[in-house]
Formats: structure tokens, sequence, C-alpha cells
């Protein structure tokens, strides 16, 4: 008696941006603080940004959407990429643009 194992019954790779199924290995990006907050988030509490792994297809729009459906804003001169940078934003109500951090100029962010 030989016992089967079925690989593709159970797919959970989703890609955060469009939802759709992702086939093979997803494009992932992490959001990063400069500095870590002092104090661990409580249990009872929400961290302002989720740092990740997000995963996506490879096609940029998908992240782009993510990003717009979280409110978040883009650096025009960065690009999207594995690692991106929180920036608070002094806005009302709160708010947070996500740049690569590789320019040297000031941040251009435009909504996602």
């Amino acid at each position: 008696m030989t016992i089967r194992t079925i690989v593709l019954d159970n797919v959970a790779s989703r890609c955060d941006g469009c939802r759709e199924i992702i086939n093979g290995t997803p494009w992932r990006v992490n959001l990063l603080d400069v500095v870590s907050p002092e104090v661990a988030v409580g249990w009872d509490e929400t961290a302002l940004i989720n740092p990740g792994p997000h995963q996506f297809h490879g096609d940029p729009t998908c992240v782009r959407s993510w990003m717009a459906e979280k409110g978040y804003l883009l650096c025009r001169r960065g690009e999207v990429r594995e690692i991106m940078r929180p920036i608070a934003l002094p806005l009302d109500p709160p708010a947070f643009g996500l740049c690569d951090g590789i320019h040297r100029d000031d941040h251009e962010f435009v909504p996602a």
C-alpha cells in the first residue's frame, strides 16, 4: 500500500495586493524602521506598521495597490524594493510614506 502526498491541494500563498494565488516564489516587501521602538507593543494594542514580510506577484501594480489600500504614500525619488522604510508624515490623521532610502535628496511623496 502506498500513501501519496498531495502537494497542490492547499495553496496558502496569496498576493497581498490582488489577493490571487501566487504560483512559485512570492516577491516579498519588508517595512523597516530606522529606529526600533524602545518598548514592544502590548497584547491589547495594535502596532502602527506591520513590518511584514508582505508577499506579492512580481508585478509592481500589486505592491502599489496594496500601498494605496493601506493609505501609504510612495516616494517618487525611489523605487519599490524588497526593503522599504516608513517615514512619518506630519499629516492629520497620521500617515506614512514609503521609500527605499537609496536617494540622497529630499523625499517627494505621491499617492501609490
